[in-house]
């Protein structure tokens, strides 16, 4: 019996840590320009209108200045770092490409009600019951955009998507963007 308790204690503890990793995985996406040649992308720096910018979508006390001044430092030296550990040097008066980031942040809900799945009735294609709230989930999310342009057109783009625990700590964010950037740029130059 012990056995069985430690057992199901244990698989409880695996499942709970695998929702967990699940919850606040990163979804990347990248798109390039087929007919750029990345080869020639030697050097690189930061857009000459500014780094990029944040947009805020999820309530009244958004604050989207406060919010750029504590994350534009941490994407940017993300961006340096594995810009850098991909043999591009910085070079910011003529750089062969040029780096943009968006970080986008918004609530989202998702909501099922009690017979969603089931068939109407045929008289009238009526529900056999009023529709009743039976899950409700609100979560907040990010975006971060990178793009990559030479001569004013973007060659490269990169968007890294995750769900974001409401009062998650600072320190956390953090790493959830360095690891944002770091899975983007994996992707960057694109293989031909």
């Amino acid at each position: 019996m012990p056995n069985r308790r430690l057992t199901f204690a244990l698989a409880l503890a695996t499942t709970v840590l695998a929702a967990a990793q699940t919850i606040t995985a990163i979804d990347v996406k990248t798109e390039f320009d087929k007919a750029f040649d990345f080869t020639r992308a030697g050097t690189w720096g930061w857009n000459s209108k500014g780094a990029g910018d944040v947009i805020m979508a999820r309530g009244a006390d958004d604050d989207p200045i406060a919010m750029k001044k504590s994350a534009e430092p941490v994407i940017m030296s993300a961006v340096a770092t594995e810009m850098e550990r991909r043999g591009l040097r910085v070079h910011p008066d003529a750089p062969a490409v040029r780096v943009t980031y968006y970080l986008v942040l918004a609530t989202g809900a998702n909501a099922q009600v009690v017979g969603q799945f089931l068939p109407s009735t045929v008289a009238w294609a009526l529900p056999p019951f009023a529709a009743q709230t039976q899950s409700l989930e609100i979560t907040d999310h990010g975006s971060l955009v990178l793009d990559i342009s030479a001569d004013t057109m973007i060659v490269w783009r990169g968007i890294a998507r995750a769900n974001i625990k409401p009062g998650e700590r600072r320190e956390r964010r953090e790493e959830l963007l360095r690891e944002a950037v770091r899975d983007l740029l994996k992707k960057f130059p694109p293989k031909p």
